[in-house]
């Protein structure tokens, strides 16, 4: 960091105009891209889900509340695991504050891990969340939208993730879905996995305006920094 460029202020400034271009640039084609993710296709829910939440079991569409859209954040938490995923609790992090912000434009948020209930719960209260987050164990729903994988489909490295077959790294991993419902049906109409997420995680995007970036070059693997928010050293 001690080899960077020093300029005068005026080519501090004239440095930035030019980034700028660039800037609006990429924020124009975001825009066209979120527009096309808005006109691809839907497909229609068949199947029933059931799930298990505060106060017992909830259909799919139970999970929408008031709103006519769902976002189901795909949240990593294994039966046999004593707490969820550090991952995927960076990602819950930032879900509490935005939760009421997303009501007001007809948008739920919640959580789904296949964790028992007991579980979810528990971690819940420790770290402070109130978001909506339930358990699809028993339930083919996670399996269903890919962020769960059969220990058959493990064994063979044919997991189907991010829409390309793999060899999986874990029987769960991170993804998100998103639903509408209109008149009683209930409609897929996106999901993304890996990456994809990135743009959902409010610290990746202050890390990358930073002097440093997220720092990860050299760490055996991106994010083998982040630990429970609890578990930092303050």
């Amino acid at each position: 960091m001690t080899d960077h460029q020093i300029v005068s202020h005026d080519e501090w400034i004239a440095a930035r105009r030019r980034f700028l271009d660039k800037e609006k640039a990429f924020t124009r084609l975001r825009d066209e891209l979120s527009r096309e993710r808005r006109e691809l296709p839907w497909e229609l829910v068949r199947k029933e889900y059931i799930f298990e939440g505060d106060k017992g079991g909830e259909t799919l569409a139970d999970l929408f509340g008031k709103r006519s859209q769902l976002i189901v954040y795909h949240f990593m938490y294994d039966p046999d695991w004593e707490i969820g995923c550090r991952g995927c609790s960076f990602w819950a992090d930032n879900f509490n504050g935005v939760v009421p912000h997303l009501g007001q434009r007809d948008v739920a948020l919640v959580a789904v891990s296949r964790a028992p209930q007991a579980k979810l719960q528990a971690q819940a209260h420790r770290f402070g969340w109130t978001f909506k987050w339930v358990s699809s164990f028993g339930s083919d729903f996670n399996f269903d939208y890919k962020a769960s994988f059969s220990a058959e489909a493990l064994a063979r490295g044919d997991a189907l993730y991010n829409f390309a077959t793999q060899k999986a790294s874990s029987a769960e991993l991170p993804g998100i879905s998103v639903f509408f419902r209109d008149e009683g049906r209930i409609f897929h109409t996106y999901s993304t996995y890996a990456r994809g997420l990135d743009m959902l995680n409010v610290a990746y995007h202050y890390l990358d305006i930073a002097p440093k970036g997220r720092d990860e070059d050299g760490l055996p693997a991106p994010m083998a920094w982040v630990k429970h928010r609890i578990a930092y050293e303050v």
